[in-house]
């Protein structure tokens, strides 16, 4: 498993409830739910590559993007 960088984060409070909304519905912690929104973000943008073994897209948001592709 890749490092990891821990650092503060600052959210609007609206943000901050439908991540952490967004997150209960997905059974993930709040760290883990805005990893996968930044990796997914990243990777659709092409600034990261998807590696072999990043976490599957589990969302029912998630997987239905990618069936649109």
């Amino acid at each position: 498993m890749a490092d990891r960088k821990a650092f503060p984060l600052r959210l609007r409070e609206d943000l901050f409830e439908a991540v952490r909304r967004w997150a209960d519905d997905d059974l993930r912690s709040m760290n883990a739910q805005i990893e996968f929104l930044l990796r997914q973000s990243l990777q659709r943008a092409g600034r990261l590559k998807a590696a072999d073994d990043a976490p599957s897209m589990s969302s029912r948001e998630g997987a239905s993007d990618e069936s649109q592709e």
